[in-house]
């Protein structure tokens, strides 16, 4: 994997089968002024959740959860459980790019948002089922909501989570309580404006590249008009279309 060709690298695919996955991975995100959640929320106890912490933060085996989706993308969390500096990165990648394309970085040398609520749902809903990854709609939604950061979530978003906490095994009780933590304000960074950039009148161009949104966060990657540098315009163009923000041809 470009960049890690050294890290010690291992498929996580099957890692949110474990009890207390979701627990380990999602409780620091879920933690509000007004919430402060416990692992009984997720329907386990606090082992379960330790374990989960262990396997997850492994020294010896960095997690890779494999998120494919349209035109041969794929979204990819990669946990880097460095030794004093912990943390997880968020990118897509392409077999035709040279390198990936980075979303967020969430630990010590945060960068995000990554993704507008419209990604996100729209990669979560569209797996392509013949690449090797996690296809289940509710993983691939809860394994990136940590890169999400959209002013214009809409307000009934913490319904639209639909059943994914219930899969992820969250009791009937706390689940709105921990659907709305989830969305509200992340801890990282601010909620950011996504829109599509207009032309540069240096450029020649007369006509706007309404490819890839662009991010007005200051922390975020996605401040561009590429998603990876160095790729070509037509490679912007397959994963505008793939992420559901340009209409398909």
């Amino acid at each position: 994997m470009d960049g890690f060709e050294n890290a010690p690298l291992a498929a996580g695919e099957e890692m949110p089968a474990l009890p207390g996955f979701w627990a380990a991975y999602l409780m620091w995100l879920s933690r509000t002024e007004e919430y402060d959640p416990v692992p009984a929320w997720f329907g386990v106890d606090g082992a379960d959740a330790d374990a989960a912490c262990d396997a997850l933060s492994d020294e010896d085996r960095w997690p890779v959860f494999r998120i494919p989706f349209g035109g041969g993308h794929t979204a990819v969390v990669l946990g880097c459980t460095i030794p004093d500096d912990p943390g997880t990165e968020y990118f897509i990648t392409h077999p035709a790019w040279g390198q990936h394309g980075h979303l967020a970085t969430v630990g010590g040398h945060q960068a995000g948002p990554g993704l507008s609520w419209r990604e996100l749902t729209h990669i979560a809903r569209t797996p392509d089922l013949n690449a090797p990854g996690v296809h289940a709609e509710y993983a691939r939604l809860l394994l990136l909501l940590p890169a999400l950061g959209d002013r214009g979530t809409p307000e009934d978003a913490a319904l639209l989570l639909g059943d994914a906490p219930a899969h992820a095994g969250v009791p009937a009780t706390p689940a709105p309580h921990l659907a709305e933590a989830l969305l509200a304000d992340h801890p990282l960074w601010e909620p950011a404006e996504w829109a599509f950039p207009a032309a540069s009148p240096l450029s020649g161009s007369r006509e706007p590249f309404h490819g890839i949104a662009q991010c007005d966060g200051f922390m975020s990657p996605r401040c561009g008009t590429r998603l990876a540098q160095g790729i070509t315009r037509e490679q912007s163009d397959r994963p505008a279309r793939a992420l559901g923000t340009w209409p398909a041809e």
